[in-house]
């Protein structure tokens, strides 16, 4: 289930009590389609994610610390002026739907009390947050302002009238009576009552059709709507991978368990961290990925070409066995021929056509093809040189593809540098390099104990392996694609040791979604750079291979939480 009406409805059960009568100290937009509302209550602090993504419009308590930008939008500027040092009142949803409805006191510059509505519509693409005065209904601003043609239902802009959206008419289930109950049930089968109900998503309706295709009564009905008033959260997976998240633990639906938590905003938070982090990221990386993507093009389509010159080169032995047909039958050239055929003689005299320049004489034709196959054969090491270094140009491209696929927001920075370093990117007179510690790598527990550290760049990577490993640590990276450099911070691994981590390595690499990837592992004192080469780039030598199965829940389970790095 995704957040539909239920799903809000559990939400709130959980998420109200924690910040009603706080007060909103912080507000921040780290992201174009998210806000960040931070509450003081009790002498604790909670952020409130509020987005309006179009893929994955949502809301909940989260941990994850976000930048602020330096300089805010148009409409968090708003909402300071509005809403900072405001109190909380009231968080109400709209019926069973998909609106979430924030209520704040505060006071104006004449100091009188006044009621403003921060409102949540998660609507897909049509999602917003709006702020309006409640007295008057005006809305002061809108994340997402709305051209008249656009939506013709209603206004949205600042200073139009606030109006709710058109809504699906449905039963609400929470209101519904065992007799008015009793009655759609004669008139409807199960599936078609669970379709008059409102609030429910696709997963939501098959589940409730289930629930009364087993037990066509209001208890039943009950028992499956009492779900919504104690949350929990329950991760599944279809027969496609693909997980879905649900406040209760469904039986009719073909899915496998992933995961439950006692805390549904623990649970959100951890089930859209990678999809969230992927979208931010990749908001952030927009630049590095467009010059990533064009780069790699260009480098395809030298690839290809250098290749099929090397190709041509390596076989060029016809132009020179033409060249030697020539001058062996020069008496049979006639003064403007363009074409002769000649006995070929190292093909047992099968005849061979050979076209003619008709400008040149015999001799000099013959000369031109000794020419061009010389040519070809001298031109066979340069374009060898070339196809290595353009092959490791786009293997270097692959893995910053790699880093950004793996990288958190705050990472992004460090690539840009390193494609700043390289003249990739220009570099912008303020931008300063940010200086690479063990903070800002990715770093695991094993079950024995141990510590691994992750590089998540290419600067990262140099600066783990070559600065901050031990000479006798155990270096691992996949094999022949890009991919973190990674160490285990140990000279004697156990066998399970070297799986884990081989794993860590595997699940940040390119073959992250592999079924087999196989690892090479070596002391760190194997590992040498090249003179002048690209970061990242190293070669080593007296390595053991193992093969492993990344699996995300169990890389992720052992990673060490940033705050508690020290």
């Amino acid at each position: 289930m995704a957040f539909d009406g239920l799903f809000i409805h559990s939400l709130l059960t959980n998420l109200s009590p924690t910040l009603l009568t706080g007060r909103l100290t912080k507000i921040y937009q780290p992201f174009e389609h998210d806000l960040i509302l931070v509450f003081r209550k009790n002498r604790k602090n909670y952020q409130l994610l509020l987005s309006i993504n179009p893929q994955y419009p949502r809301f909940y308590l989260t941990k994850n610390s976000l930048d602020n930008p330096k300089v805010a939008p148009t409409f968090v500027m708003v909402l300071r002026k509005y809403l900072e040092g405001s109190i909380l009142q009231d968080i109400k949803q709209v019926g069973q739907d998909r609106i979430i409805n924030f209520s704040f006191s505060n006071r104006n510059e004449l100091g009188d009390e006044v009621e403003l509505v921060l409102s949540l519509e998660l609507m897909g693409r049509h999602s917003n947050v709006i702020l309006y005065n409640k007295q008057d209904g005006k809305i002061i601003d809108l994340l997402k302002r709305v051209n008249p043609d656009e939506n013709r239902a209603r206004l949205l802009l600042p200073k139009a009238k606030y109006e709710l959206p058109p809504l699906n008419p449905g039963i609400d289930g929470f209101l519904l009576s065992k007799e008015e109950f009793s009655k759609l049930a004669k008139e409807n089968t199960p599936f078609d009552f669970a379709k008059k109900v409102n609030g429910l998503d696709r997963d939501d309706r098959l589940e409730l059709a289930g629930y009364l295709e087993d037990d066509y009564s209001f208890d039943s009905f009950k028992t499956f709507f009492n779900h919504f008033d104690n949350p929990k959260g329950y991760i599944f997976r279809n027969n496609k991978r693909k997980e879905k998240i649900f406040v209760y633990q469904p039986y009719h639906l073909d899915l496998t368990p992933y995961s439950k938590n006692e805390d549904i905003n623990q649970a959100l938070d951890e089930f859209y961290h990678e999809q969230e982090t992927r979208d931010w990221v990749h908001q952030r990386a927009k630049v590095v990925l467009n010059i990533v993507s064009n780069e790699q093009k260009k480098l395809s389509k030298k690839l290809i070409k250098l290749n099929n010159q090397l190709d041509q080169a390596e076989n060029s032995e016809d132009y020179r066995i033409k060249g030697e047909l020539l001058n062996a039958y020069l008496h049979l050239v006639k003064a403007g021929m363009t074409e002769v055929e000649v006995p070929n003689y190292y093909d047992e005299n099968r005849p061979l056509k050979v076209h003619l320049d008709p400008a040149l004489s015999p001799a000099r034709n013959a000369q031109k093809y000794f020419t061009k196959y010389q040519k070809l054969r001298n031109s066979i090491k340069h374009v060898k040189e070339q196809i290595k270094l353009t092959q490791e140009n786009l293997t270097y491209f692959d893995s910053i593809e790699t880093a950004i696929n793996n990288a958190e927001p705050e990472d992004i920075d460090s690539i840009t540098d390193e494609l700043v370093a390289q003249g990739y990117i220009r570099r912008n007179s303020k931008q300063r390099n940010k200086k690479i510690d063990e903070k800002s790598l990715n770093k695991f527990k094993l079950s024995s104990g141990k510590i691994v550290l992750v590089g998540k760049n290419n600067y990262q990577n140099d600066w783990l392996t070559f600065k901050k490993a031990n000479k006798n640590d155990i270096w691992f990276h996949v094999k022949n694609i890009p991919g973190s450099h990674v160490i285990l911070t140990d000279s004697q691994p156990s066998e399970e040791d070297i799986r884990e981590t081989a794993e860590i390595a595997a699940y940040f690499s390119k073959g992250r979604l592999s079924g087999h990837v196989q690892v090479d592992y070596v002391a760190d004192k194997r590992v040498k750079k090249p003179n002048g080469a690209k970061p990242g780039f190293v070669i080593y030598t007296g390595q053991n291979s193992i093969e492993v199965t990344p699996e995300e829940k169990s890389v992720l389970s052992k990673r060490i939480d940033k705050s508690t790095v020290k």
